[in-house]
């Protein structure tokens, strides 16, 4: 007999009504699906199309019900007047040098969109190249990536439309600014020039059927040439795998022009790669698969001649620096430059003329940065400011000089430029900010998880707090994809901390903190583990009197999203309020849509007899509970969201406002003509952040 998962009469009846909210009525159908035997109810399937008139109509009502909501909030607007105050201050991106130039993008404070930017000289004037706040309003277009040649003599940049990831390509002349005819399609990910700027190589999917851009399952990427000044129709395909529709793929030219390197992503595996090559001076120019077995994660970082210099967990779960010569590729025959170490490695990179090896490793999630010489040797360890953490030091392999940013929980990112030949690191450039942080306190705990397990927690908040349970308190997470908590600063957490807000961010399982197996521990069927961490980490604030449970609200995006709302289908009565943005909530569907294939190895595949069972043990949408009384709940997604797609939220959605039997409000806040990021520009950004801390302000009991 089949085994079927029967909806409550609650949860299949009309609307219900709770804090004094009538919730706009949603459909249930009789959707039933046949998993190997066990019928799964799917009522609000019809929500997943995101266009038809019915649901439409139900976006629209839940917008006016939120809209209805939030103007009964007494500090919306303060948080907005200064979240805005805050934000007002000029910001540089980390620049780099291609040719005689230095990149970068520019905010003066206010500006919608960043800059994009170069200079003459590092203490030269800024010349604008793309202003994307100068793109027509209505159209709501950002500037989507840019990619300038070695030389520092030509530009492509792309656009992206409400915030989808689909992008299009462009091509400038920076001396004259004057805009070529080149016009790339139908592009997720970005462009990588040739060595004499004839062209460049993308990647793109074929073009989706008409009303199913933001839908359609994107697989079969292939990789392209494009010439200067021939047509899209005209460009030479690189490579393809048919045969393969799961692999993603990369390329790019090495620094010496010789080689092309072909990356491969094998989605079916958990974070394992291949990489192939093509001698761009034989006369066959066949593709050779150099690492072609996908039994581990490999990073091509830079290579000399014929010897590839390789960044791999294999046979070292922290990370090593291996050197592979391609006449003899046999793996008897490599050479390990740098050993594995108790840090986890990061990243690398290769500088000084290839004579300098720049490692970047972390451990408890602060960074360390190393340098060693090309054949492994140990130069010294570089200092900064205070724990916290670093990104750059990139760059061209002749580069003699380097940037980087660090940054910390109440240290603002500064820019840093490394010089190879003094040694030294000179600021170049540091924040102005309209607030004083010396009234705040950082620090990183570690707590007991549900299996004995230490996990790492940073935590930031007013000095001089009382322990005693009365303190407001955001909780952030995110678990997944190998993903890192790492100690950065945030603009507009000041708001919260000003307001005598706690904010917390453990580094639960599922991450990268602690390298590779941090991360296998935390996917398929191990994924309770992380939701396990993360109601650990609450239990530990209630526990040592950071919070107390009506003080204490829950917040994540993305694969955070789904975090938050496993966790409160788990725990409903431990939290305060919740916030799941843009999350994973059907996890029996997610596969069908857009990339949505490309996370099999981290949840699992429903497809699967085996895999189906414990995917449907945690699927957020599946494991709403009936006469539960939950807590506030903002449910936050994009109408244009094609990585994760809105059908997600709108099931969830109006599957948890039909199971509420409280009195506290499920809403919905669903951003019109956005993508995964929630809002096209600053000014809709601080909408967003406004709004999510007004919330949990009034939701906590925390008004004046």
């Amino acid at each position: 007999m089949k085994s079927i998962i029967i909806l409550s009469v609650l949860a299949i009846c009309g609307a219900p009504v709770t804090f004094g909210i009538e919730y706009p009525e949603a459909r249930v159908s009789d959707q039933m699906d046949d998993y190997f035997g066990t019928l799964v109810p799917d009522p609000y399937r019809w929500l997943e199309d995101v266009d038809s008139d019915e649901t439409l109509e139900w976006v629209s009502a839940q917008n006016e019900l939120w809209d209805s909501f939030i103007e009964n909030f007494p500090r919306r607007e303060w948080i907005r007047e200064r979240l805005e105050e805050l934000y007002n201050y000029e910001r540089y991106s980390m620049p780099y040098r291609r040719g005689e130039r230095y990149f970068f993008s520019l905010n003066d404070g206010l500006q919608n969109h960043s800059v994009f930017c170069y200079r003459e000289s590092l203490d030269g004037e800024p010349i604008v190249l793309i202003d994307p706040n100068e793109f027509p309003g209505e159209e709501r277009l950002s500037l989507a990536g840019a990619s300038v040649t070695d030389d520092g003599e030509l530009l492509a940049w792309a656009i992206s439309e409400s915030g989808s990831d689909w992008a299009i390509w462009y091509v400038m002349d920076i001396e004259t600014q004057a805009a070529l005819s080149d016009t790339i399609l139908w592009t997720k990910g970005g462009v990588s020039w040739n060595a004499d700027n004839t062209g460049f190589y993308y990647t793109r999917y074929e073009q989706p059927e008409e009303g199913q851009e933001y839908t359609e399952r994107n697989e079969s990427q292939r990789i392209f040439f494009h010439s200067l000044g021939t047509s899209q129709e005209q460009d030479t395909l690189v490579y393809e795998r048919p045969d393969r529709p799961e692999w993603m793929l990369g390329a790019y030219e090495t620094d010496d022009s010789r080689y092309l390197i072909i990356w491969i992503y094998d989605t079916s595996q958990t974070r394992k790669n291949g990489i192939f090559y093509l001698d761009l001076l034989s006369e066959d120019r066949q593709v050779v698969e150099l690492l072609g077995d996908f039994d581990a994660r490999y990073s091509l970082i830079g290579n000399i001649g014929e010897e590839f210099y390789i960044r791999t967990d294999l046979d070292a779960p922290h990370e090593r620096i291996i050197c592979i010569d391609i006449t003899e590729p046999s793996r008897d025959k490599w050479r390990e430059i740098v050993p594995e170490a108790e840090e986890i490695l990061e990243s690398a990179s290769i500088l000084n003329n290839s004579e300098s090896l720049v490692l970047q490793y972390s451990w408890d999630a602060f960074s360390k940065v190393y340098l060693y010489d090309i054949e492994g040797e140990f130069q010294k360890e570089l200092e900064f400011p205070s724990q916290g953490t670093v990104w750059g030091f990139w760059g061209l392999q002749s580069d003699t000089e380097t940037f980087y940013l660090f940054s910390s929980l109440l240290y603002p990112g500064q820019v840093y430029n490394y010089d190879f030949e003094t040694g030294e690191s000179t600021l170049l450039w540091s924040p102005e900010i309209n607030a004083d942080l010396s009234g705040y306190h950082e620090e990183q705990v570690f707590y007991e998880s549900h299996d004995g397990t230490m996990i790492p927690m940073f935590l930031i908040y007013p000095k001089g707090i009382d322990l005693d349970g009365s303190n407001p308190t955001i909780m952030h997470g995110y678990g997944g994809f190998g993903a890192s908590m790492k100690p950065w600063f945030s603009t507009s957490r000041l708001v919260w901390l000003e307001m005598g807000g706690i904010y917390a961010v453990p580094c639960i399982r599922g991450g990268g903190e602690y390298g590779e197996e941090w991360h296998l521990a935390g996917i398929k069927e191990n994924r309770p583990v992380v939701f396990g961490d993360f109601i650990s980490a609450a239990e530990y604030l209630i526990e040592e009197g950071y919070t107390s449970t009506p003080k204490l609200a829950i917040s994540g995006t993305s694969n955070g999203g789904t975090l938050i709302a496993a966790c409160l289908n788990i725990r409903p009565d431990l939290f305060g309020a919740a916030a799941p943005s843009m999350g994973v909530m059907d996890l029996l569907r997610f596969q069908l849509f857009t990339i949505g294939w490309a996370w099999i190895s981290e949840y699992g595949n429903p497809d699967d007899p085996d895999e189906f069972e414990f995917i449907l043990d945690y699927s957020p949408y599946h494991n709403i509970e009936p006469d539960i009384e939950y807590p506030p709940v903002l449910i936050t997604t994009a109408d244009h969201d094609d990585r994760v797609v809105p059908g997600h939220s709108f099931k969830y959605g109006a599957r948890l406002q039909s199971a509420q039997v409280g009195d506290a409000p499920i809403l919905m806040s669903i951003h019109e003509r956005s993508g995964h990021g929630g809002a096209v520009g600053l000014s809709e950004r601080l909408d967003r952040k406004s709004e999510l801390y007004a919330f949990f302000w009034q939701m906590l009991g925390m008004m004046e």
